[in-house]
Order: C-alpha cells, then structure tokens, then sequence
C-alpha cells in the first residue's frame, strides 16, 4: 500500500504544473494500474476540486440526507466502474469492485478529500507478449485524468512500453510475462541444461517477444524524443561546408560530405551506446535533471555551430562527447520498466538496435536533401533558419529544466515533429528544384559563352 501511495504522490507531483491553472474547476482521477500474471489491479484516487465539488457530491450522496452511507459509497463506484473500459489483447475484462473509501465531506468541498477505490480484474490466459488498454470517460466535461503503472512485483512480468492520448483518458500498456509456474520451471531448468528442446524454444520465444518489444521501445523513444534528435540533426547541418576563415564557406565534396555525416552519426551511435549500457545495468547513477539539462545545452551548442564554427573538423569528437550524455537519458527509460539485471542485456541490445535504426531512418531520410541545397546559394538560409530554431528550443527547455520557467518550446517542437513527414518531403521537392535550377543556369551560362566569344 505505501509504494502505491508513492506512486500515486509522484505522478500527481509530475502534472501538478499543468493540473494546478485549472484545479478549482476540474475532478481530478488519478489511476494506478498494477499488473501481474493471472490479475490486474486498479487503484483510483479521485479530488473533486472545490468548483466541481457539490456537483461530486450530489452524485454521491443521491438521498440528500447530507452523509454517505456504505450503499451509496459503493453505487457511486459502480457507476465509476462503468466509465472505465479494461482489456487485454482485445478482450474485454470485468473488473469487479474491492474496496471504496470517501473522506469526510468538509474535506471534499475544500478540495483536499480523495476518494479512494480499488478495482481488480482476472487475466485470461495468454502469449509471452501482450496489451493491456485503459480507458477513463468518467465525468469526462471536467475531468483531469493522470494514469501510470507500478513495477510490476513478479520478475517474470516486464513492462516493455506505455501509450497515453494527451489528455491521459486513453492508456495502453504492452508487457511480456512467462507461461504458468510449470513453464517457468522447465524454461529454469533448460537454462541450466536439463530442459527439453520444447521447452528451450519457450525460453528463447520469451526472450524474443521482449527483444522486439525493447526494439519498438527504442523506436519509440527516439522518434518522441525531439530532442535527442534535434541535436544530431541541427549537428549535421555543416556537415556538407567548408571553413574559410572561421566562416562557413562553399560545399565539401559528395564524398567527403558523406564521410563527415558517417562519421557523426557513428560517433553519437558509440558515445551513447557505452553509456546506455552501463546506466542501464546498474553500474552508474546519475540524477535525470542534470541530463537534461545537458542535452538541452548539447542542441544549444550544435546551434551555435552551425551559424559559426566551434570546433571545425571535429565534430566527431563532439557528437561522441554529447552522445555519452544523451545515453544516459536513454538509460532512464529502461531503468522504469523494473528490469532485472540480465533482462537489460537483452533489453539494451533491442532498445538501442531500435534507437539507432530510427536514428538511421531519419538521417537518411534528411541528408539527400542538405547535400543537394548545400550546393546552391539558399543553402545558408536553411542552415541558420534551422539553427535559429534549434538555438531557441534549447534556451527555452534550458529555462525550463534548470530555471523551472514554463513555456510552450514542448508544443511548438512537437508541432513541428508532427509534421516532419512534410516537412522532409518539402525540403527534398525544394532541393531538387534548386538543383535543377542551377544545372540549367551553369548549362545556359556554357551555351552563351561561346557565342560571345565569337560576336568579339
């Protein structure tokens, strides 16, 4: 009971900020949901805020005698239980009620009561890899949901990812478990050499099914995760100039340009690869803010960067350096799922095998059209445009992440990710035109050269 309370206090802390502008008139339900092999638990606690608070209470108390008795407390939940949709791998579950308690209704009309009620389902059986789906339409015009998961306590369940909408009424959890306890017996026996081919086929089923939910995981993570990827890309944006005079002059060749952007995405690749795992087996504690301060620092410098060399040719070096930063960040996220220390080994190589494919996906999806801009006279605009950009979602999560300021730098970024489809496929259309443009503006140039020669 006192790691739910834990848990319950520290998702409510991290959504205090965006709960806190509007708390008098919204009914705030926090959910806890808690996996194991055969059941799952929920854990609701729910503050009506003083705005909404009569409304709560007239729901509740349906006699208007002024208390709640045990009938009424438990009708109220079952009505709550009715707002709640729970399945798993596609099948509707049937949570049944466990326990509600209410606080005393001076409380509640303050804002302060929670209401605390416990709801608990049966699992059917199934695969090493499933999905469970959540959803929350209790009171939805002034409702403010928060949901988060536990650690699950049996070491044979791992948490491989969680799906929230913005608004936290939609969750999906995807998890890999084990057979029943006889499985497990036989998958522990044939890891010391007495098993059964059968039953060493389920051991590495098992572990499959979580190598490739870690590999989605990781694709997942980098592809969410702006500003991991903000920063390499902002890096690469000189990646295809030259230096003249501490100045950013005409294009690289193709080839060397190739070279450069190989050898900063390798670099970046190695730097947090070394950290990842070593974060994320245990052997190196770092608190997450200082992190994230750091990366916020990493894309103001790359910004810098790319509108006035720092470190011409050695951007490598820097990529490396960073890298090792930004992999501590990714070690966070499995440090969540609870993970035993040899699950991470395979959880590590699927997490980052997912990161740096991701990764791969979308350089090679932007450097065509940068090398090919890097050859006309608009490349510069592209290049300080971007950096411009970059420099100031730096500063502001810099703000935000050191200093407390809030601001909207996570919309607007998001905003933009949002859209990096089109924005890729603009910006590849626009190279190609400008490509074009040039060709037939030197061939023209060549065509009329000769003529004025002659007219001479």
């Amino acid at each position: 009971m006192k790691t739910k309370l834990i848990a319950l206090a520290a998702i409510i802390l991290c959504a205090a900020e965006p709960v806190s502008a509007h708390r008098l008139d919204q009914y705030l339900q926090a959910t806890l949901i808690s996996v194991e092999k055969d059941h799952v638990q929920l854990s609701m606690r729910l503050v009506p805020g003083v705005a909404v608070a009569a409304t709560v209470l007239a729901d509740i108390d349906t006699n208007r005698d002024g208390v709640i008795s045990e009938t009424e407390g438990r009708a109220y939940a079952e009505r709550v239980l009715r707002d709640l949709s729970l399945s798993v791998d596609g099948n509707r579950l049937s949570p049944r009620l466990v326990s509600v308690e209410f606080p005393k209704k001076e409380e509640m009309r303050a804002g302060l009561g929670d209401i605390q009620i416990e709801f608990s389902a049966d699992l059917p059986r199934g695969g090493a890899n499933r999905k469970l789906i959540f959803e929350n339409h209790h009171e939805s015009r002034m409702a403010a949901y928060l949901v988060n998961c536990l650690v699950p306590r049996d070491k044979d369940v791992q948490v491989i990812a969680q799906n929230r909408n913005q608004l936290q009424s939609f969750y999906e959890l995807e998890y890999a478990q084990a057979g029943d306890r006889s499985d497990l017996a036989s998958i522990e026996s044939s890891s010391r050499g007495r098993g059964s081919p059968s039953t060493v086929l389920a051991s590495v089923a098992f572990w499959f099914h979580g190598f490739a939910g870690m590999f989605r995981l990781g694709i997942r993570h980098i592809a969410e995760g702006t500003d991991h990827l903000l920063f390499l890309l902002t890096l690469l944006l000189a990646a295809p100039l030259m230096v003249l005079r501490s100045r950013w002059a005409g294009p690289a060749g193709a080839r060397e340009s190739l070279l450069r952007i190989l050898k900063i995405v390798t670099a970046f690749t190695v730097g947090h690869s070394i950290t990842l795992a070593v974060a994320a087996l245990g052997l190196v504690r770092v608190p997450s803010r200082p992190i994230e301060v750091l990366i916020a620092v990493s894309i103001l410098v790359s910004a810098i960067h790319a509108i006035r060399p720092l470190f011409p040719g050695r951007e490598a070096v820097i990529a490396s350096f960073f890298g090792l930063i930004h992999g501590l960040a990714f070690a966070t996220t499995l440090g969540e799922l609870g993970l035993g220390r040899w699950e991470r080994v395979v959880s590590i190589f699927g997490f980052n095998l997912g990161i740096e494919t991701m990764q791969l996906f979308v350089v090679a999806a932007s450097m065509p059209s940068l090398i090919l801009l890097s050859r006309t006279g608009g490349y510069s605009v592209v290049r300080v445009g971007g950096a411009l950009f970059a420099g100031l979602a730096s500063a502001g999560w810099i703000a935000e992440r050191l200093l407390g300021v809030h601001n909207s730098v996570d919309v607007v970024v998001d905003g933009v990710a949002q859209r990096a489809l089109w924005i890729a496929g603009g910006l590849f259309l626009i190279s190609l035109l400008s490509w074009f443009l040039r060709d037939f503006g030197e061939k023209q140039s060549m065509a009329t050269e000769p003529l004025s020669r002659t007219s001479l």
